[in-house]
């Protein structure tokens, strides 16, 4: 009988250190590859697509070097090295769906996270979920998505437009400010029509005396509003509330501003912080507006808003305003959900399905605040938000937000399990204002 040769435990040792070097090479290696969708071309880039866009740009960044703050501090995702590939969302709702495919398909990507338009976002959710891939709606307002829809694989890690005008209605009766009548200008497509609605949903609750006006629904990227504005005069009213944004929003003010509008009426924008830096003192002091959420100079102050402005700001030399603030809670939370998910899968890159599991229902501090994934059973976040006044700041040559309300999510968003319109109309039971 052949004796066997004996390994020495030294030599032993060495192979199995060598190994376990090979696979943490290759884990180091291997890369997490997210596409980035937002507007880098059209009305919308300016203001909105291209800070989003930075905002990933920089905090992915921080996130391959291990230089954001815990729990965010582990290199990349997981050790392994984010990449991220970015597409330009402007072209319409069938551009993106192929786009969209083209990502999972042909890039191979492990997440997509994007977004802005809300008929995209109604667009590509049902794509991704017949593909079984993960994706995140970082922004795009309608809470269509998940109150007509029911996904596995996709999640809106920020608050619907539900939010944004039940807090404008509640700031206006909290100053008891005259709302006997109101106008509205809001654009024709999913976001503006779910604004229009929810915003005169809540003022039928806190004003129900007040009567609605001019109700007026331009298509998105009019850019000239003369006839409107025409019409928003003509018939004068307390309040005139628009959920315009982007480039249309800036044409709008530019063009409403000097034949008197905002003097005439108490000017309300759901969503406006974006086009304070490009407007300066062409924005009209006494504006009331918010962010969609508690972002750039309606933030709450706290460690890691600090960190995260200094970040943008050091990179884009301005501060971030409502964009990149729903790009980097959007960012985060994949970021935690997969590391979670790699904990429990013995450090192997997650499944679609894995990272759905660990987001679902999850919950995470971001620069902006809490988000909590409460509705649409676990895949739609809340969160708490501002609103508050404008006013052009001449030695700091900006303007600055004054009178800030904050709000909690419980008070401006629907509980789980209720349609944003239902729970309106029922009086917002349930709302946790204090």
């Amino acid at each position: 009988m052949q004796r066997k040769k004996m390994v020495p435990r030294a030599a032993r040792l060495a192979g199995l250190f060598a190994l376990t070097a090979l696979a943490a090479a290759a884990q180091a290696q291997e890369t997490f590859k997210i596409g980035v969708v937002s507007f880098l071309s059209g009305q919308a880039a300016e203001s909105f697509g291209i800070p989003a866009v930075n905002g990933a740009k920089v905090l992915v960044e921080a996130f391959n070097k291990g230089e954001a703050p815990a729990p965010y501090n582990k290199a990349g995702i997981g050790g392994m090295k984010i990449e991220a590939v970015y597409v330009d969302e402007n072209g319409g709702a069938t551009k993106q769906v192929q786009e969209l495919r083209n990502l999972y398909d042909r890039e191979k990507v492990d997440a997509v996270v994007g977004y802005v338009s809300s008929g995209d976002c109604l667009a590509v959710a049902p794509v991704a979920e017949e593909l079984k891939k993960f994706l995140i709606l970082y922004d795009c307002g309608t809470p269509r998505v998940f109150e007509d829809g029911k996904y596995n694989y996709v999640f809106r890690t920020a608050s619907h437009g539900t939010m944004d005008n039940v807090a404008l209605a509640r700031y206006l009766k909290a100053r008891n400010i005259k709302a006997e009548s109101y106008n509205l200008i809001n654009q024709d497509y999913a976001w503006g029509h779910d604004s229009r609605a929810d915003f005169k949903a809540a003022m039928a609750q806190l004003y129900p005396q007040a009567k609605v006006g001019e109700d007026l629904l331009p298509k998105f990227g009019a850019g000239q509003y003369g006839t409107e504005i025409s019409a928003l005069t003509s018939k004068r009213a307390d309040i005139t509330h628009s959920s315009l944004w982007g480039g249309d929003l800036q044409a709008f003010v530019l063009q409403a501003g000097p034949r008197g509008l905002f003097k005439r009426s108490q000017v309300v924008l759901s969503a406006a912080d974006h086009v304070l830096t490009p407007l300066g003192d062409k924005m009209p002091d006494g504006t009331i507006l918010g962010a969609r959420g508690a972002y750039g100079l309606l933030a709450p102050k706290s460690p890691l808003n600090d960190w995260w402005w200094s970040l943008y700001e050091k990179g884009y030399n301005t501060y971030p305003a409502q964009a990149p603030y729903r790009m980097a809670q959007a960012l985060m939370g994949l970021k935690l959900a997969a590391e979670k998910a790699m904990a429990a899968n013995g450090g192997k890159k997650p499944t679609p399905e894995q990272l759905a599991a660990a987001l679902k229902g999850s919950e995470w501090d971001a620069p902006g605040g809490r988000i909590r994934m409460t509705l649409g059973d676990g895949h739609q976040a809340t969160q708490p938000t501002a609103i508050g006044k404008t006013r052009f700041d001449a030695g700091k040559k900006m303007v600055v937000l004054e009178d800030i309300q904050r709000f909690p999510a419980e008070c401006v968003n629907p509980p789980a399990g209720v349609k944003s319109e239902d729970w309106i109309k029922g009086g917002m039971a349930g709302a946790k204002c204090e």
